[in-house]
């Protein structure tokens, strides 16, 4: 099983990209990845800034690979389909941690706290039935992490 995967060239490539490295991976993800139905809005966002600036595709890949792992657990994913829940919840989980592990591969700690307290706080607000706050906090993650 290869793990990391190629780095993104284009922030707009991101989930193309990530798509493509859970294909390659041969893990029971890897049957259920589709062609990303949409552009990655918050990974181009998080890439446009200056701490991105020396590697914008692999932040703006960071970025959707945490965004999938919470779609997984709580919305509508993009890049999985026709899994069943354990299955979504595991990919869920492993998408969280690839993405901060390419994150930390960059050694970039203040955007590895950013995403690891968005993760936290998204998994409280669901709790508390507050799901309706988390989209802002996304942004404005996003915007933290660039700069």
């Amino acid at each position: 099983m290869r793990r990391g995967g190629a780095k993104s060239a284009l922030p707009e490539e991101a989930l193309r990209t990530l798509a493509a490295q859970l294909r390659e991976e041969e893990t029971p993800i890897s049957p259920h990845v589709v062609d990303p139905p949409a552009s990655p809005k918050l990974g181009a966002l998080a890439a446009a800034g200056p701490r991105a600036a020396a590697a914008p595709g692999e932040y703006a890949v960071v970025v959707e690979a945490v965004r999938e792992g919470y779609l997984l657990h709580y919305g509508e994913p993009r890049l999985l389909a026709g899994h069943d829940a354990d299955l979504g919840l595991l990919a869920g989980d492993y998408l969280y941690a690839l993405g901060l592990n390419r994150l930390a591969a960059l050694g970039d700690t203040t955007a590895v706290a950013i995403l690891s307290n968005l993760i936290s706080r998204c998994a409280q607000l669901h709790a508390e039935g507050r799901g309706e706050e988390v989209p802002d906090l996304w942004t404005e993650a996003a915007r933290s992490i660039a700069g």
